[in-house]
């Protein structure tokens, strides 16, 4: 049985993604600040107290399976802070780098010598953090974490090339969720899509940046 690990389980996109994997027979450890009622129904592992602003509970998480291997390591959690030029508070957009951009990179660190070779990381990003898309400027610290996280996914597919790990960087689209004020489509169907992106990730397509439904974004 393959085992993944994803993190902002608790929830939308990250709860839907525990769910397509468990019932597709992928044995999941779902981490999380606090485990809602609907994870805890689901036939999952669960973490709780993993929190993207202290990188000692990667540690623990890490103690937590330790004597297991994964096969997938699947990066969802973040914040999104509203901003614009007039209202940008810097705090909050050291914030947003601190939780989108540095911990999904220093949790795969933390969790290196955990997955197998051969096996898979996912990084749900956002096409925001496109620079090439960029048509109506505004949420510079969502914005500039999210290219940041993409420019240092980029970096580990090449260099965990020699161990034959793809890396999957995928745009969800616009889910209905609390980040989103609940507009868009339905976090079921954009985990399905986010599914089927991992499924088909090799070596080819590692380091690619792609919407859930297949389609390449630019940089």
């Amino acid at each position: 049985m393959k085992r993944a690990l994803i993190t902002g389980a608790n929830r939308g996109i990250g709860f839907e993604l525990a769910r397509v994997y468990s019932e597709n027979g992928t044995e999941v450890l779902a981490a999380c600040r606090k485990a809602s009622e609907p994870l805890r129904r689901l036939k999952v592992r669960i973490f709780e107290g993993l929190d993207l602003g202290d990188a000692r509970s990667f540690d623990s998480l890490a103690n937590e399976i330790s004597g297991s291997s994964l096969d997938l390591l699947i990066n969802n959690a973040g914040i999104l802070i509203p901003d614009n030029l007039e209202s940008v508070d810097f705090q909050e957009l050291e914030t947003q780098f601190l939780i989108n951009a540095l911990a999904p990179i220093r949790l795969t660190h933390t969790l290196l010598s955990k997955i197998q070779d051969g096996g898979k990381i996912a990084f749900i990003t956002s096409r925001m953090g496109s620079i090439g898309d960029n048509s109506s400027g505004g949420y510079y610290g969502y914005r500039m974490s999210k290219a940041a996280l993409n420019a240092g996914a980029v970096s580990l597919a090449r260099d965990l090339k020699a161990r034959n790990i793809s890396v999957a960087i995928l745009h969800p689209g616009m889910v209905a969720t609390g980040m989103t004020g609940n507009r868009g489509i339905p976090p079921r169907e954009a985990a399905e899509g986010l599914f089927r992106q991992i499924e088909n990730c090799t070596l080819f397509s590692s380091g690619k940046f792609l919407h859930q439904t297949g389609e390449e974004i630019p940089w």
